[in-house]
């Protein structure tokens, strides 16, 4: 895939960088990766306090177990660079040729949306979300609405020339029943693009021991999850979810996320530090809520899975990344 590197496709092994090591500190604070951030303004109609932390209301608190307070929005955008940096600043891999409307399923913040409406300014670009947390100074062509995507879709027939799904595996219940509606509004020809974060906290030089703070973490947020009807997502279920809903020439990509600036590769090692920065609150975020209301979990004990996540991805001899999978395809041409 042009201007991609190899070292971030799956099959490839990052390469540790020698230089991370060369003090005795256990973590990457002293190397400049502690975490800050500023606020964002939002508007928030409904919503609920829960674990220290802010959860939307809309259409139930339980389609949603991320928290949308300015914290989360935060991390929300930085991931958004994270993931820019992970696909060599493409904002998607499908092959668009001047698309006139654009659809964003979950838009959290809607920064991807505004970045596509910058891109491309004679498209109409959608966000939907849950959360009106969007900004309201936005380009002319792009705008919000406040819907979920699991009910029966108000948009026409053939009227998308591109759909994209980012990150929202953990609100998803009926894949088939959102994906059979972005085929009926999708322009025959017109591209869909799934992407979402792997659950699971790989290694591959064997620095990861069984008791890692974060594999831990994963395998209880997996197991919550999975318990309600919404697993993690893989890219063989993401493939499948799109062949059974009609869509053809379907491409299946993975890369890689380090998490922490251990690899040698400049670019590597920039979204690493990215990623160690977003754990600070990624963990507690993707956690609390399922590890609480659905692992019926003390408030404490949660708190600690998710801190020693944390604690375990700034050890620098842990060499851990989790993959990024991008899947797009079609929609057939009509006969």
């Amino acid at each position: 895939m042009a201007g991609i590197s190899k070292l971030e496709k799956d099959e490839m092994t990052i390469e540790v960088d020698p230089a991370v090591l060369e003090n005795s500190d256990a973590d990457y604070e002293s190397a400049g990766y502690d975490s800050s951030t500023q606020s964002l303004t939002s508007s928030i109609n409904e919503w609920i306090f829960e674990n220290g932390r802010r959860y939307h209301v809309y259409f139930g608190a339980e389609k949603n177990l991320m928290p949308t307070d300015e914290v989360e929005q935060d991390r929300l955008d930085m991931h958004h660079e994270s993931l820019l940096q992970i696909l060599s600043g493409k904002l998607h891999l499908a092959p668009l040729k001047e698309p006139h409307r654009i659809l964003d399923v979950g838009t959290g913040t809607g920064i991807w949306a505004i970045d596509m409406a910058d891109k491309y300014p004679s498209a109409e670009v959608i966000g939907i979300d849950l959360s009106p947390i969007q900004p309201k100074w936005v380009p002319p062509n792009c705008r919000f609405e406040v819907d979920d995507a699991e009910r029966e879709w108000t948009y026409a027939e053939n009227s998308f020339d591109f759909i994209h799904l980012r990150n929202i595996s953990i609100s998803i219940s009926d894949w088939q029943f959102l994906l059979g509606q972005a085929y009926r509004c999708l322009k025959p020809g017109g591209y869909i693009e799934h992407c979402e974060l792997g659950i699971q906290t790989l290694c591959d030089d064997g620095t990861m021991p069984d008791d890692h703070g974060s594999k831990r973490c994963m395998e209880y947020i997996s197991e919550a999850m999975t318990s309600i009807g919404k697993p993690p997502a893989t890219k063989p279920t993401m493939v499948d979810n799109m062949k059974e809903a009609g869509f053809v020439e379907i491409d299946a990509n993975t890369f890689k996320q380090p998490i922490g600036p251990w690899p040698k590769d400049p670019r590597m090692k920039r979204i690493g530090g990215m990623s160690v920065l977003l754990s600070e609150t990624g963990y507690e975020a993707y956690g609390m809520g399922p590890l609480t209301r659905i692992l019926g979990f003390e408030h404490a004990k949660a708190k600690k899975i998710c801190d020693d996540a944390f604690a375990a991805v700034k050890n620098k001899n842990y060499h851990v990344y989790n993959h990024y999978y991008v899947v797009y395809a079609r929609k057939p041409e009509e006969e």
